[in-house]
């Protein structure tokens, strides 16, 4: 994960465009949510989603009721596969625990502190711990753990790295999603230094269709059209 950039603004088939009115989010019933993840931990809480969403503006919630169910559907399908369908509230990998802290940003790490993967999105390095709680209002480089103990925060950091980092991607994953990119390009936005354009490793493209098939799951659960451009 990368600094705060709006990929658009590095894109120049995004240059000029506007982006389209926001309206009221498409959030998912509760019963939709249990069924997408009939196994999650009980700290991922449906209410801790739905205060999130609806503390984002924009999210889920720009665009024509199609846009919105498919910016919904891939999120949630991205959130699966990276928090293990919301059964991993920290990084499995103990041993990399510490491996997370880059003292030439943001202040380096405050003492005693970790930032590993943590949350729906598995919010990981110094840097985007600070920059996540600047957004949201909360210390977390002082307090990362943060991210693992309160279920509003957990889902807002995940909400607030979909709308602002564009990671190693060329946009944001809602740039990706409103702009029509395809689910792919949401994908490379998350993990594209990892997962993308590598048609030869068995691996990654089991990976890649663990992401599609999630996404078609919630696609047809929130009878959405999932569009085309899956892989990245």
């Amino acid at each position: 994960m990368t600094s705060i950039v709006l990929g658009c603004l590095l894109l120049a088939a995004c240059a000029g465009r506007p982006e389209p009115a926001a309206t009221a989010p498409f959030v998912p019933t509760a019963a939709q949510f249990e069924r997408l993840f009939p196994g999650r931990l009980p700290f991922y809480t449906y209410d801790g989603f739905v205060a999130a969403v609806r503390a984002m503006p924009g999210f889920a919630s720009t665009g024509p009721d199609s846009v919105r169910r498919r910016e919904m559907a891939a999120f949630l399908a991205q959130i699966a596969h990276e928090s293990d369908s919301l059964r991993a509230l920290r990084e499995y990998a103990k041993e990399h625990w510490d491996h997370y802290c880059n003292p030439r940003e943001a202040g380096g790490c405050a003492a005693g502190r970790q930032y590993y993967g943590r949350g729906p999105i598995q919010l990981s390095w110094n840097f985007q711990y600070r920059a996540a709680g600047q957004a949201i209002g909360v210390d977390l480089w002082a307090e990362p753990d943060l991210v693992a103990s309160d279920p509003k925060i957990a889902w807002q950091t995940a909400v607030w790295y979909w709308m602002t980092q564009p990671g190693p991607g060329r946009m944001t994953a809602h740039e990706a999603n409103i702009g029509g990119f395809g689910f792919g390009e949401t994908t490379r936005s998350i993990n594209g230094a990892l997962e993308c354009d590598k048609p030869g490793d068995a691996d990654v493209q089991r990976k890649l269709a663990r992401r599609i098939a999630f996404y078609r799951a919630a696609a047809a659960l929130f009878e959405v059209d999932p569009g085309d451009r899956l892989a990245c």
